[in-house]
């Protein structure tokens, strides 16, 4: 992974509603859709040509998941996630998530911008073969 990807990350009330209509609508495809508890989507991951959206179901608030309860924010994929953790902190952003390991493989942390918008800086390919 060298170059830097952003892909924006959606939640919906009825997120498999909302994967139906962007497939109808926009022609999206899905590339990836894990299901959570009675009927939600944990997360998804849909493509439109070479680009990609992350999606899944509006949660209930987290302190522990700042994702949970966020109706949209933004995932960048970086190669060297430790520099820009450490560059993150000394640059006094409010870290709302920890850099740590995530279960799916990728190294991760989460910032909410001065707007109070969502940020999540990880190693997560979501392009590259899964096992």
């Amino acid at each position: 992974m060298s170059e830097t990807k952003i892909y924006p990350a959606l939640k919906y009330d009825d997120a498999p509603a909302a994967i139906d209509w962007l497939e109808r609508v926009f022609g999206f495809s899905k590339h990836m859709v894990a299901e959570g508890e009675h009927g939600s989507i944990a997360h998804a991951e849909l493509r439109l040509g070479g680009a990609m959206v992350m999606l899944g179901s509006l949660g209930k608030p987290d302190p522990a998941n700042p994702w949970a309860d966020a109706r949209a924010g933004t995932y960048v994929q970086i190669a060297d996630i430790e520099e820009h953790y450490a560059r993150a902190r000394a640059a006094g952003a409010e870290i709302v998530r920890p850099l740590a390991d995530t279960p799916y493989g990728a190294r991760e942390y989460s910032v909410r911008d001065p707007g109070g918008h969502l940020w999540s800086f990880g190693t997560y390919d979501p392009f590259a073969p899964q096992e």
